[in-house]
């Protein structure tokens, strides 16, 4: 069983920038391939990011680019999201996700979620 913490959220003023952190408590964290999703309120949550096992492989979702970099430290078994320049629109809960091995971006891929981080951005 894996369980995943995510923090870092909070209140930001629209141009300022967090970094996100997906803890994980298992020793093999290094196996799991890790995505980040969020859900705005009144919508379906949506893939953002993912990272493969290594950290070689990255994928974001069209309105992450540019401004959102996934990043992962195994010897913390750590995976983190910074996020730049961000607008009232990237208001919503954040999650972390984790699978055994394969990156993907649909969320059915992944075995294991956190309880999510609120990211709220004022204009």
């Amino acid at each position: 069983q894996v369980q995943l913490v995510e923090s870092g959220g909070g209140l930001v003023q629209a141009g300022g920038s967090l970094r996100l952190s997906c803890a994980a408590s298992v020793r093999t964290f290094s196996s799991y391939a890790v995505g980040w999703f969020r859900q705005a309120p009144g919508r379906e949550r949506e893939f953002v990011a993912y990272i493969s096992t290594g950290g070689t492989f990255t994928q974001y979702a069209d309105s992450a680019k540019g401004r959102f970099t996934i990043s992962r430290d195994n010897a913390k078994n750590t995976v983190f999201l910074q996020i730049q320049s961000l607008k009232p629109e990237d208001t919503a809960v954040y999650y972390c996700a984790a699978n055994w091995g394969a990156i993907a971006t649909a969320e059915s891929a992944y075995d294991y979620w956190g309880q999510g981080t609120q990211v709220t951005v004022s204009s």
